[in-house]
C-alpha cells in the first residue's frame, strides 16, 4: 500500500463539517464542496480530514465498487500512523469494530444476512402498535402542559423505547443506552465514552438473552445458523441500536418540522398517512437524517469522477448534499426514491422498512393527539457534528390534553390513520 501524503490541495484548509457554522448553515459547505467537483477535501473534526463525494453519480459508482473500496477502517493511514488525535470524537463512529459495518465481501455477506433474518421476524403490525403505544406514553407526560420540546421530549426517546423492546431490553437499562447513544452521534468530547457505555449495556443484555431466551432480535442472533460470536453479536446490536434510532428520531424532527412549517402541508393534514408519508419521503431528499457517512477507503491510490483519492483516505458520502446534487433531473420529485438516504450497494441500510413504519407512527400518533399543535420557534438550529443532520430542539404549543384522553390503544393493527372526519382535529389551522 502506498504511504499517505496529504495532497497540495489538501494543505489548503478545507472546509469544516463540524461546528455551529456548519450545524446553521450546513448547506453552504456543501456548495464549496460541490464548486471543488463531485469530491473534495473537508475537515469533519479538528485535525481529521477527509474526502467527502457530493455528486450522486459519484456517490453510486463508490458505493456499488466493491473491488476498489473497502469499508474496513484498519485501511485509514492516518490513524494507523498516529496522525488522528486518540479522543477525537468521530472515532466513535469511525474506528473499527468487528461489525458488518466494517466488513467486506463474504464476512459481510455473513453478518449481513443474521441481521437481515432477525429483522425479518420482526412483526410489522405489532412494530406499529407497539410504537403507537411508546408514542402515547411519552404524549402523556406532556400533554397536560401545553407544550413540549419535542426533540428531547418525544423524537429522540420514541425509537429508542421502541428498539429496546425489540432487543429484549430491562427498563433499568434504557436511560443508560438514551444517553449513549446520544453522546456517540453528536460527536462531542464524550462520545468515546458513550460507545463505550452503550457496549456494555448491549453486553449486559446479551448475557440475559444468553440465560434466558425470549421473542427478540438478541435471542434470535443468539440462536442464527451462522453462529455468531458474543462479540459480533455485541457489536451487531451497537450498529442496530445506533442506525436504528438516531437516524429516525431525526427523521421523525424533521418531518414534523416540515408538516407545521411548509405551506404545502401546514392547515391541510386531512390526508392522513398519505401526507405524512409525502413529507417522509420529501425529508429523506433535503434533509437526510445520516448527512454524511457511509464511509469507504480507497484499497490502492484511484481516481473517482477525475478526482484523485489516495489510499487510505476516508471517504465519506455526503447523503444529504448528493440528494440537491444540480446533475439530478429538475422534475424528479420527492416520491422517487432514489436518493442516498439510506445509502446504496451491500451496505444499504437494512431496516429501512422498521425505521419507516416508526417514524411514520410517531408523527400521525402526536398529530392525532395533538391535533392543533404548531411550532413554537421560527428558527431550528441543527445538533453539531458531521454525521447527521437533526434539529437541536423542536419546542411547539398546543392546547393541553386531559390524562385520561391517553388510554392504551383499542385499534386494529395496521400502518394507516382513520378517514378523516369532521372532527376538528382533522383540519388543522396553519401555524402562526
Amino acid at each position: 500500500m502506498t504511504s499517505y501524503v496529504t495532497p497540495p490541495a489538501a494543505r489548503v484548509a478545507p472546509p469544516r463539517m463540524f461546528g455551529p457554522e456548519f450545524a446553521a448553515r450546513p448547506q453552504d459547505v456543501y456548495q464549496v464542496l460541490r464548486a471543488a467537483g463531485p469530491v473534495a477535501w473537508a475537515e469533519i473534526a479538528e485535525g481529521v480530514r477527509a474526502l467527502v463525494v457530493t455528486g450522486h453519480r459519484a456517490a453510486i459508482d463508490l458505493l456499488t465498487d466493491t473491488a476498489t473500496y473497502s469499508k474496513d477502517s484498519r485501511l485509514w493511514q492516518d490513524l494507523a500512523a498516529g496522525r488522528v488525535p486518540q479522543d477525537s470524537p468521530v472515532l466513535a463512529l469511525m474506528a473499527y469494530r468487528p461489525s458488518l459495518l466494517y466488513a467486506d465481501g463474504d464476512r459481510h455477506a455473513r453478518l449481513r444476512q443474521a441481521m437481515d433474518d432477525c429483522l425479518a421476524r420482526v412483526s410489522q403490525p405489532e412494530l406499529h402498535d407497539l410504537t403507537r403505544a411508546h408514542a402515547l406514553r411519552l404524549i402523556a407526560g406532556f400533554a397536560q402542559q401545553g407544550h413540549a420540546e419535542l426533540m428531547g421530549q418525544y423524537a429522540d426517546m420514541l425509537p429508542l423505547l421502541v428498539f429496546t423492546d425489540l432487543l429484549g431490553c430491562p427498563p433499568e437499562l434504557t436511560g443508560r443506552m438514551v444517553v449513549a447513544c446520544q453522546g456517540m452521534i453528536n460527536a462531542g468530547p464524550g462520545a468515546g465514552q458513550a460507545a463505550a457505555g452503550l457496549a456494555q449495556a448491549l453486553s449486559e443484555i446479551i448475557a440475559m438473552k444468553n440465560r434466558s431466551p425470549g421473542r427478540d432480535c438478541t435471542s434470535w442472533m443468539l440462536a442464527h445458523p451462522a453462529r455468531l460470536s458474543h462479540e459480533e453479536i455485541l457489536h451487531q446490536l451497537v450498529v442496530l441500536v445506533g442506525a436504528g434510532t438516531i437516524p429516525t428520531a431525526a427523521w421523525i424532527a424533521s418531518g414534523l418540522r416540515l408538516l407545521l412549517s411548509d405551506d404545502d402541508y401546514a392547515g391541510d393534514l386531512t390526508g392522513g398517512a398519505i401526507t405524512v408519508r409525502r413529507a417522509l419521503e420529501q425529508v429523506l431528499w433535503v434533509r437526510s437524517p445520516m448527512a454524511n457517512f457511509s464511509v469507504h477507503y480507497a484499497r490502492a491510490d484511484t481516481t473517482l469522477h477525475g478526482v484523485p483519492v489516495p489510499a487510505g483516505v476516508p471517504i465519506l458520502i455526503s447523503h444529504a448534499a448528493t440528494g440537491a446534487d444540480p446533475a439530478l433531473p429538475p422534475d424528479l420529485g420527492y416520491d422517487n426514491r432514489s436518493h442516498l438516504a439510506w445509502s446504496a450497494g451491500p451496505h444499504r441500510c437494512p431496516a429501512d422498512s422498521q425505521a419507516a413504519i416508526i417514524a411514520q407512527s410517531a408523527i400521525e400518533t402526536l398529530l392525532d393527539r395533538l391535533w392543533d399543535v404548531q411550532l413554537a420557534d421560527a428558527e431550528v438550529v441543527n445538533r453539531p457534528g458531521p454525521f447527521h443532520q437533526c434539529p437541536a430542539r423542536l419546542a411547539v404549543h398546543f392546547r393541553p390534553q386531559p390524562a385520561h384522553a391517553f388510554a392504551a390503544p383499542t385499534a386494529p393493527t395496521g400502518g394507516t390513520r382513520d378517514e378523516p372526519t369532521d372532527d376538528p382535529r382533522h383540519h388543522r389551522r396553519s401555524p402562526v
